[in-house]
Protein backbone atom coordinates (compact mmCIF):
# COMPACT_ATOMS: atom_id res chain seq x y z
CA UNK A 1 0.00 0.00 0.00
CA UNK A 2 1.32 3.27 -1.09
CA UNK A 3 2.40 5.72 2.00
CA UNK A 4 -0.10 8.65 1.04
CA UNK A 5 1.75 10.90 3.76
CA UNK A 6 5.16 10.26 1.91
CA UNK A 7 3.92 11.05 -1.44
CA UNK A 8 2.36 13.83 -0.78
CA UNK A 9 5.66 14.96 1.01
CA UNK A 10 7.60 14.01 -2.16
CA UNK A 11 5.19 15.51 -4.44
CA UNK A 12 5.90 19.09 -2.65
CA UNK A 13 9.28 19.00 -4.45
CA UNK A 14 6.99 18.84 -7.84
CA UNK A 15 5.81 21.91 -9.83
CA UNK A 16 1.82 21.83 -10.34
CA UNK A 17 2.57 21.64 -13.96
CA UNK A 18 4.61 18.18 -13.27
CA UNK A 19 1.99 16.95 -11.37
CA UNK A 20 -0.88 17.30 -13.70
CA UNK A 21 1.50 15.69 -16.06
CA UNK A 22 1.69 12.63 -14.23
CA UNK A 23 -2.12 12.14 -13.53
CA UNK A 24 -2.68 12.76 -17.58
CA UNK A 25 -0.43 10.03 -18.58
CA UNK A 26 -1.77 7.69 -15.90
CA UNK A 27 -5.06 8.47 -17.42
CA UNK A 28 -3.89 6.30 -20.26
CA UNK A 29 -2.09 3.72 -19.18
CA UNK A 30 -3.10 0.23 -18.94
CA UNK A 31 -1.82 -3.35 -17.51
CA UNK A 32 -4.58 -4.85 -19.51
CA UNK A 33 -2.09 -5.59 -22.46
CA UNK A 34 1.60 -6.22 -21.39
CA UNK A 35 4.96 -6.77 -23.82
CA UNK A 36 7.52 -9.88 -23.45
CA UNK A 37 10.75 -9.68 -25.39
CA UNK A 38 12.86 -13.00 -25.70
CA UNK A 39 16.76 -12.56 -25.94
CA UNK A 40 16.73 -9.79 -28.34
CA UNK A 41 20.22 -9.53 -29.56
CA UNK A 42 20.35 -5.78 -30.57
CA UNK A 43 20.05 -3.58 -27.51
CA UNK A 44 18.74 -0.79 -29.36
CA UNK A 45 15.58 -2.98 -30.27
CA UNK A 46 14.84 -3.91 -26.28
CA UNK A 47 15.40 -0.24 -26.00
CA UNK A 48 12.98 1.00 -28.71
CA UNK A 49 10.17 -1.38 -27.53
CA UNK A 50 10.42 -0.43 -24.45
CA UNK A 51 9.89 3.63 -25.86
CA UNK A 52 6.72 2.58 -27.80
CA UNK A 53 5.31 0.79 -24.56
CA UNK A 54 5.89 3.94 -23.19
CA UNK A 55 4.31 6.16 -25.85
CA UNK A 56 1.49 4.05 -26.54
CA UNK A 57 0.35 3.57 -22.52
CA UNK A 58 1.87 0.45 -21.64
CA UNK A 59 3.08 0.25 -18.26
CA UNK A 60 5.05 -3.20 -17.94
CA UNK A 61 7.67 -4.28 -19.99
CA UNK A 62 9.06 -7.88 -19.60
CA UNK A 63 12.43 -8.62 -20.78
CA UNK A 64 14.23 -12.28 -20.75
CA UNK A 65 17.88 -12.41 -21.06
CA UNK A 66 19.02 -16.07 -21.27
CA UNK A 67 21.41 -15.33 -23.83
CA UNK A 68 22.33 -11.44 -24.25
CA UNK A 69 23.33 -8.55 -22.40
CA UNK A 70 20.97 -6.97 -19.32
CA UNK A 71 21.25 -3.35 -19.83
CA UNK A 72 18.98 -0.66 -21.59
CA UNK A 73 20.12 1.60 -24.13
CA UNK A 74 19.52 5.01 -22.67
CA UNK A 75 20.07 7.16 -25.39
CA UNK A 76 17.32 5.36 -27.72
CA UNK A 77 15.29 4.80 -24.51
CA UNK A 78 15.31 8.65 -23.99
CA UNK A 79 13.87 8.71 -20.75
CA UNK A 80 11.22 6.20 -21.57
CA UNK A 81 13.18 3.49 -18.34
CA UNK A 82 11.74 6.14 -15.85
CA UNK A 83 7.85 5.65 -16.88
CA UNK A 84 7.71 2.21 -17.86
CA UNK A 85 8.29 -1.22 -15.38
CA UNK A 86 10.60 -3.12 -16.85
CA UNK A 87 10.51 -7.05 -15.35
CA UNK A 88 13.30 -8.99 -15.87
CA UNK A 89 13.81 -13.08 -16.29
CA UNK A 90 16.34 -15.35 -16.49
CA UNK A 91 14.34 -17.89 -18.37
CA UNK A 92 11.43 -17.68 -20.76
CA UNK A 93 9.28 -20.62 -18.50
CA UNK A 94 10.02 -18.36 -15.54
CA UNK A 95 8.64 -15.33 -17.43
CA UNK A 96 5.26 -17.07 -19.28
CA UNK A 97 4.76 -18.71 -15.48
CA UNK A 98 4.69 -15.08 -14.08
CA UNK A 99 2.60 -13.71 -16.92
CA UNK A 100 0.00 -16.64 -16.23
CA UNK A 101 -0.12 -16.38 -12.82
CA UNK A 102 -1.51 -12.69 -13.22
CA UNK A 103 -4.11 -13.90 -15.45
CA UNK A 104 -2.63 -12.88 -19.07
CA UNK A 105 -3.03 -15.37 -21.99
CA UNK A 106 -0.27 -15.81 -24.02
CA UNK A 107 0.52 -14.12 -27.80
CA UNK A 108 3.23 -15.02 -30.22
CA UNK A 109 3.38 -12.19 -32.88
CA UNK A 110 4.81 -14.28 -35.69
CA UNK A 111 4.36 -13.98 -39.54
CA UNK A 112 2.95 -17.64 -40.39
CA UNK A 113 0.07 -17.80 -42.57
CA UNK A 114 -2.62 -18.76 -40.57
CA UNK A 115 -2.18 -16.76 -37.73
CA UNK A 116 -4.92 -13.94 -36.39
CA UNK A 117 -4.76 -10.62 -38.37
CA UNK A 118 -3.69 -7.47 -36.42
CA UNK A 119 -7.32 -5.90 -37.07
CA UNK A 120 -9.07 -9.13 -36.07
CA UNK A 121 -7.01 -9.58 -32.70
CA UNK A 122 -10.01 -9.84 -29.78
CA UNK A 123 -8.76 -7.33 -27.69
CA UNK A 124 -11.29 -8.11 -24.48
CA UNK A 125 -8.82 -10.71 -22.77
CA UNK A 126 -5.70 -9.85 -21.05
CA UNK A 127 -3.20 -10.61 -23.22
CA UNK A 128 0.68 -10.59 -22.76
CA UNK A 129 2.43 -10.22 -26.66
CA UNK A 130 5.78 -11.52 -27.52
CA UNK A 131 8.28 -10.44 -29.54
CA UNK A 132 11.15 -12.52 -30.48
CA UNK A 133 14.64 -12.49 -31.89
CA UNK A 134 15.77 -10.47 -35.19
CA UNK A 135 17.10 -13.85 -36.11
CA UNK A 136 15.43 -16.57 -34.75
CA UNK A 137 11.64 -15.09 -34.02
CA UNK A 138 9.98 -16.73 -30.87
CA UNK A 139 11.18 -19.85 -29.40
CA UNK A 140 9.85 -23.14 -29.86
CA UNK A 141 8.93 -23.04 -26.11
CA UNK A 142 6.68 -19.83 -26.20
CA UNK A 143 5.40 -21.19 -29.43
CA UNK A 144 4.12 -24.58 -27.85
CA UNK A 145 3.04 -22.21 -24.63
CA UNK A 146 1.14 -19.92 -26.75
CA UNK A 147 -2.58 -19.26 -26.07
CA UNK A 148 -2.78 -17.51 -29.42
CA UNK A 149 -0.95 -16.29 -32.64
CA UNK A 150 -0.75 -12.62 -33.84
CA UNK A 151 0.27 -11.07 -36.98
CA UNK A 152 0.72 -7.61 -39.15
CA UNK A 153 -0.85 -8.04 -42.74
CA UNK A 154 1.58 -7.37 -45.11
CA UNK A 155 1.42 -7.34 -49.14
CA UNK A 156 4.68 -6.76 -49.90
CA UNK A 157 7.68 -9.70 -51.16
CA UNK A 158 9.91 -9.01 -47.35
CA UNK A 159 8.20 -11.62 -44.72
CA UNK A 160 8.94 -10.21 -41.49
CA UNK A 161 9.72 -6.80 -39.94
CA UNK A 162 12.27 -5.66 -37.66
CA UNK A 163 11.10 -6.41 -33.83
CA UNK A 164 10.83 -2.37 -32.96
CA UNK A 165 8.83 -1.70 -36.12
CA UNK A 166 6.83 -4.71 -35.02
CA UNK A 167 5.97 -3.63 -32.15
CA UNK A 168 5.18 -0.17 -32.24
CA UNK A 169 2.68 -1.32 -35.26
CA UNK A 170 1.07 -3.67 -32.72
CA UNK A 171 0.95 -1.86 -29.67
CA UNK A 172 -0.57 1.50 -31.54
CA UNK A 173 -3.54 -0.37 -33.28
CA UNK A 174 -4.32 -2.61 -30.16
CA UNK A 175 -4.28 0.64 -27.77
CA UNK A 176 -6.03 2.26 -30.81
CA UNK A 177 -8.81 -0.02 -30.14
CA UNK A 178 -8.85 -0.22 -26.42
CA UNK A 179 -9.45 3.25 -25.88
CA UNK A 180 -12.53 3.04 -28.05
CA UNK A 181 -13.85 0.12 -26.19
CA UNK A 182 -16.09 -0.20 -23.49
CA UNK A 183 -13.31 -2.56 -21.72
CA UNK A 184 -12.37 -1.49 -18.66
CA UNK A 185 -8.82 -0.68 -19.31
CA UNK A 186 -7.59 2.06 -16.83
CA UNK A 187 -5.00 1.57 -13.82
CA UNK A 188 -6.76 1.12 -10.25
CA UNK A 189 -6.25 4.24 -8.11
CA UNK A 190 -3.95 1.80 -5.73
CA UNK A 191 -1.83 1.21 -9.17
CA UNK A 192 -1.64 4.93 -9.87
CA UNK A 193 -1.03 5.73 -6.18
CA UNK A 194 1.96 3.30 -6.43
CA UNK A 195 3.37 4.92 -10.28
CA UNK A 196 3.04 8.64 -8.41
CA UNK A 197 5.04 7.77 -6.20
CA UNK A 198 7.53 5.63 -8.28
CA UNK A 199 7.57 8.89 -10.62
CA UNK A 200 8.12 11.42 -8.14
CA UNK A 201 10.84 9.62 -6.98
CA UNK A 202 12.50 9.32 -10.63
CA UNK A 203 11.67 13.40 -11.05
CA UNK A 204 13.83 14.31 -7.15
CA UNK A 205 17.33 14.97 -7.26
CA UNK A 206 19.41 13.92 -4.78
CA UNK A 207 16.25 11.87 -4.07
CA UNK A 208 18.28 9.34 -1.49
CA UNK A 209 19.41 12.55 0.77
CA UNK A 210 15.25 13.49 0.97
CA UNK A 211 13.89 10.24 1.59
CA UNK A 212 16.19 9.63 4.48
CA UNK A 213 15.92 13.15 5.66
CA UNK A 214 11.96 12.44 5.80
CA UNK A 215 12.41 9.05 7.70
CA UNK A 216 14.76 10.47 9.93
CA UNK A 217 12.52 13.18 10.66
CA UNK A 218 9.27 10.44 11.78
CA UNK A 219 11.42 8.69 13.73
Amino acid sequence: MTNLAYLDYLEGFLTDARKAKFLKVLATRTNHFTVAIEDVFQLHNTSAVMRSCEVFGIQQLNVVEEKFGKSIDKEIAMGAQKWVDVNRFESISACIENLKSKGYQIIATTPHENDCLLDDFDISKPSALFFGTERDGLSEEVMQQADGFLKIPMVGFTESLNISVSAAIIIQNLMSRLHKSNIHWQLSEAEILEKRLDWARHSIKDIKRIEARYFQERH
